[in-house]
């Protein structure tokens, strides 16, 4: 039986607490070693949590029942909080959220920094100088002579034009096709006038299709013109229009510029642009010497003389193709003239220029038979109604109506002039030449001066008038119809190009002398459909034949007239015949 003497109760708990708050001390010894190695603010926070910690220790000792608070589970005070040097051991929030304060106060002033410097620059900020106009180099001067030889190659351009200022200014909206002189636009802008609608110019000729209640703004044309009221136009003296349409026509060339050992006086280079294009030299010289300046022959206008106006401005790119042009024209003004190289439609000239271009050649053996077969198909047909555009003189149109018998070789129409359209001519064509006769528009048949109504039956009495045959190209273009049923066609005959008309598919065949050439539009089953001259004012006229019945007509009407009135008389008639007759 063991005798020793039995440990009191509060002598092992005393030691117990001991023995846990050596190992509470231990542990929170090692974390302090860690945190140590960090920082030198963390050592001496780490320091004082420790110092703090074993006084805890000490002081758990001396609670009732023992119990230490390091002991908990958790690692978590009485209040249920975790305890200090839990957060110390685990790096707490503390040094890092002062990292992040300082690095955030760093970017912002960065950012500060870069702000004012931008600014400052701004404000102190200049454009580089412009580089001062010098004289061209040889290569500025190759292109600059090779420009109207370049449109010309490049056939077709799109343009938009301006021209004056103010009540005067003129917008031109369109195409100029260098490798056929034929210009196609539309004509706007305050100072129109009359020429505000659509314009065609081939060569010297020029056609309007006035439009007077066109909108201001021009637009682009369509690709395939009216076929209606296109009239030959005269334009008027010191008329804004004309110096830029001979502009746009002057600048195409088939050889370039002559520019001599030294450039034009005043030519320059001026600046550089750049563009959707691509980059631009502006280049300041005066106009091509032979750019046509505005004539005052009616219908044919302009010849060639020293360019107009002073010095232009050119913009040229790498390839020598203009893309602008600045100048100013006499009685024109300033001009803008930017064109669209991109913008290369192939354009249909409207039927009083010759109509849409075709590729002669030389007639099929069909074709050549249906020619040579015209005048009998004509007389087996006997007759048609025929309408005629006759552009001619200086800006003389006229407009027809009537009949045409190919076995009577009798034609007889009403004919008005646009411009007196109050009056109509009514003309007849026979065997004894051709009458004439001048009657208010109300007793010659109405209709209106773009459309005349066909003449009245029978022929009125009046002052019928005997005129020349071929006297003037009405009567030549009526004398050859009447003529196409009894005479085959003379000289050399070529095909244009096949058209249609009247929804019918034709050859137009071109035959006659060269100074006297006329064109026959002939349907496949042999029928003339359409017969075309050149007038004297370089037009085309045409009568269009739609076969038909031919009403009688009657007699001659100047020996009604001769019969009406001769004096009666009242001595018999001798039935011998007068000498001369027949």
């Amino acid at each position: 039986m063991d005798t020793s003497p039995t440990p009191a109760p509060d002598a092992d708990r005393t030691a117990t607490s001991r023995t846990a708050a050596d190992r509470t001390a231990t542990r929170r010894t090692a974390a302090s070693r860690t945190a140590t190695s960090r920082t030198a603010a963390d050592r001496t926070a780490t320091t004082s949590r420790t110092a703090t910690s074993g006084t805890t220790s000490s002081a758990a000792t001396s609670r009732p029942g023992g119990t230490s608070t390091g002991s908990r589970p958790g690692g978590r005070g009485d209040d249920g909080s975790a305890s200090d040097s839990d957060t110390a051991g685990a790096g707490g929030p503390a040094p890092n959220g002062r990292r992040r304060r300082t690095v955030l106060l760093l970017l912002g002033l960065a950012a500060v920094t870069s702000a004012t410097a931008l600014v400052l620059g701004l404000l102190s900020w200049a454009p580089d100088p412009p580089e001062p106009a010098r004289p061209l180099t040889v290569a500025e001067g190759e292109r600059l002579a090779a420009v109207r030889v370049t449109n010309l190659r490049d056939l077709r351009a799109g343009v938009r034009v301006t021209a004056g200022t103010g009540a005067a200014r003129l917008e031109l909206v369109g195409w100029v096709d260098w490798s056929r002189s034929l210009l196609y636009l539309d004509v706007g802008g305050p100072g129109a006038g009359a020429e505000r609608g659509l314009v065609q110019q081939s060569g010297p000729v020029l056609v309007i299709r006035p439009d007077p209640a066109a909108v201001p703004t021009p637009a682009a044309p369509p690709l395939v013109p009216p076929t209606d009221r296109w009239r030959l136009h005269r334009m008027a003296p010191g008329a804004h229009l004309g110096p830029v349409l001979d502009l746009l026509l002057g600048l195409a060339a088939d050889r370039p510029e002559v520019m001599g050992t030294a450039p034009p006086s005043g030519t320059r280079w001026i600046a550089r642009e750049t563009v959707a294009a691509g980059p631009l030299d502006v280049i300041q010289a005066p106009l091509p010497i032979g750019v046509p300046a505005a004539g005052t022959a009616p219908g044919i206008r302009g010849a060639a003389k020293p360019a107009p106006g002073g010095p232009a401005r050119y913009w040229l790119d790498q390839d020598a193709r203009l893309h602008k042009l600045v100048t100013e024209l006499p009685t024109a003004g300033p001009v803008t003239v930017i064109f669209n190289r991109a913008d290369r439609p192939t354009l249909r000239p409207v039927d009083a220029l010759g109509g849409r271009p075709g590729l002669p050649r030389a007639l099929t053996d069909a074709e050549q038979r249906r020619l040579d077969r015209l005048p009998v198909r004509l007389r087996a047909q006997r007759g048609a109604t025929v309408t005629l555009t006759v552009p001619t003189g200086t800006d003389t149109n006229l407009r027809g109506a009537g009949w045409l018998s190919w076995t009577a070789r009798t034609a007889y129409l009403a004919v008005s002039d646009l411009g007196v359209p109050d009056r109509r001519t009514l003309l007849r064509r026979d065997a004894a030449g051709l009458a004439r006769v001048d009657l208010p528009a109300a007793k010659a048949g109405g209709g209106t001066a773009e459309a005349p109504a066909r003449p009245p039956l029978p022929p009125p009495a009046g002052a019928w008038r005997a005129t020349r045959a071929g006297g003037d190209d009405l009567g030549l273009l009526v004398d050859a119809a009447v003529s196409a049923g009894t005479v085959g066609h003379r000289g050399a005959a070529v095909r244009v190009r096949e058209d249609i008309t009247a929804g019918r598919t034709v050859d137009v065949v071109e035959s006659g002398p060269a100074d006297a050439r006329l064109r026959y539009w002939i349907d496949r089953d042999g029928s003339l459909r359409r017969l075309e001259m050149r007038t004297d004012a370089g037009a085309w006229a045409s009568l269009d034949l739609h076969p038909a019945v031919v009403p009688r007509l009657a007699a001659d009407p100047r020996r009604s007239a001769a019969r009406q009135s001769a004096p009666r008389s009242s001595a018999p008639r001798s039935s011998a015949p007068r000498p001369g007759a027949r």
